[in-house]
């Protein structure tokens, strides 16, 4: 998820019941970034998803 759209999906893990779903947020716009910007921003997701999935 981009910065421009984590208040939509936080919205949406509210109405369907699950508030305070945790998910990775990379900066936006996508569109106009680097590769080297890009591959930043997925190393970091990655990171994030992995702590969020191993979160105990």
């Amino acid at each position: 998820m981009t910065t421009r759209f984590a208040s939509a999906a936080e919205m949406m893990g509210r109405v369907l019941g699950m508030p305070g779903y945790a998910f990775p947020v990379i900066e936006h716009p996508v569109s106009s970034a680097t590769d080297d910007e890009l591959k930043a921003r997925a190393r970091a997701a990655i990171e994030h998803g992995c702590k969020l999935l191993l979160k105990s």
